[in-house]
C-alpha cells in the first residue's frame, strides 16, 4: 500500500512496516499522548510515530522521501 494509506492505518492503532526494510521485525506505530508529567508541567504533548527497530530499541521515526513514496507499506499483525 501508499505511505498515505499507510498513516491512515497508523492513525486507526495499526502497526505498519515495509516489505523492503532490511531489518527483521520493524514497524511503526502512533504514539498518542494521553497526559502526564508535560501535562501537568503546562506543556502540550503532541503525537509521533514511533519504529521498533532491528535491535528491539523504540525510537521516534521521520519519514524519508524514499519512505513517502514508497508502496510496499503493509499492516503488522502483534
Amino acid at each position: 500500500m501508499t505511505f498515505g494509506k499507510a498513516l491512515k492505518k497508523l492513525k486507526k492503532g495499526w502497526k505498519v512496516a515495509r516489505s523492503g526494510w532490511n531489518g527483521k521485525g520493524m514497524w511503526l506505530r502512533l504514539v498518542v499522548p494521553t497526559g502526564g508529567s508535560a501535562f501537568e508541567m503546562g506543556y502540550e504533548d503532541h503525537s509521533y510515530i514511533e519504529m521498533k527497530t532491528a535491535d528491539d530499541q523504540l525510537v521516534p521515526w521521520v519519514a524519508s522521501q524514499t519512505d513517502m513514496l514508497a508502496e510496499d507499506w503493509e499492516t503488522v499483525e502483534d
